[in-house]
């Protein structure tokens, strides 16, 4: 899991997730993540069969901010909710004070994540890589249609039904167009105004242009399997080769020249001649190759030095937050 910075609650306490909630009507099952935020679990709805994953956020010992906090995560998610590619918040249930509950869907792939470390990923496969990826932008252009910023885009928060994609997490986001929240969000995937600037100072950031950059780095996930760097800010090495040239992500990965194109439009410092959503799923879907071959692409190990600068997605899984 990548860090995630400024969470806003406490852990769950696991000891206090009941068998059952919703008057029994949801039997808690198995445990499919654990953080910062709280918990998720598998529940089975007794009256539909269905399953549901259920977000348990602790309430106890919360000050007022915090609570707010995990009141506006219900809030922004109920209000994103219903789209094809955002995962459904079936209802909130709380119960004894201590525990808030957000049910929603529960998707048996697991996330993006598992799928591109563990499952092969999407490699070579530009047909699903642009389902995908045209899904999760679809997603957040509806977020941001409801002034809605994620702010946590990643792959960990992107769930698989199958050849769907959902978006999740709430937890960081925020209705404010601007913001002054810097350091908010995945270390992998922060724009470098949202880490107080890369060329010049920011005292601000625009929280759609971040939402794109960031959706730029899954995009590379997607294609390589592995994060274009570490951080986008001037400790790392890869990143700052790529300011002096932005055409150096190309002379370490095998991407098209087309591709490439998109990645320097995503990736501009300038956040205010950043690509615009629409116009991004426009060119990734017109992109006749994503890559330079049509084979499997075969990853330089962990170890390696050119490994190690890249952030290989592998190795992430180790930095649990």
């Amino acid at each position: 899991m990548t860090p995630t910075r400024q969470q806003p609650c406490g852990p769950t306490n696991l000891s206090r997730i009941p068998r059952a909630i919703d008057n029994g009507s949801l039997i808690i099952q198995d445990m499919l993540g654990v953080g910062a935020y709280g918990s998720v679990h598998r529940a089975l709805d007794i009256h539909t069969g269905a399953m549901r994953a259920v977000k348990c956020l602790c309430s106890t010992g919360l000050n007022d901010q915090q609570r707010t906090f995990q009141r506006q995560e219900v809030e922004l998610h109920a209000r994103v909710s219903g789209h094809p590619n955002i995962a459904t918040l079936h209802k909130v249930v709380e119960e004894n004070d201590e525990c808030l509950y957000m049910v929603m869907d529960c998707g048996a792939e697991g996330d993006l994540f598992y799928k591109i470390t563990e499952r092969g990923g999407f490699v070579g496969n530009d047909k699903a890589i642009k389902s995908i990826f045209g899904q999760i932008v679809d997603a957040v252009m509806h977020c941001h249609a409801k002034g809605v910023y994620h702010r946590d885009l990643k792959p960990e928060n992107i769930i698989l039904f199958g050849d769907s994609a959902k978006l999740v997490d709430f937890g960081l986001a925020t209705t404010e167009p601007i913001s002054t929240d810097f350091g908010c969000g995945s270390t992998f995937y922060l724009s470098p105004e949202c880490q107080g600037g890369y060329v010049e100072t920011a005292k601000s950031y625009d929280s759609a242009l971040n939402d794109v950059w960031s959706l730029g780095v899954i995009l590379i996930n997607l294609v390589f399997g592995r994060n274009p760097w570490k951080q986008a800010c001037t400790r790392d090495e890869t990143f700052s080769a790529y300011v002096v040239n932005n055409d150096f992500l190309r002379t370490i990965l095998p991407m098209s020249s087309e591709f490439n194109e998109i990645i320097k439009a995503v990736f501009c410092l300038n956040p205010r001649k950043r690509i615009t959503l629409p116009e991004l799923a426009r060119r990734v879907q017109a992109c006749h190759s994503l890559t330079t071959t049509t084979t499997v692409i075969s990853m330089p190990s962990p170890a390696g030095v050119m490994a190690q600068a890249q952030a290989p997605l592998a190795a992430v899984s180790a930095e649990k937050a």
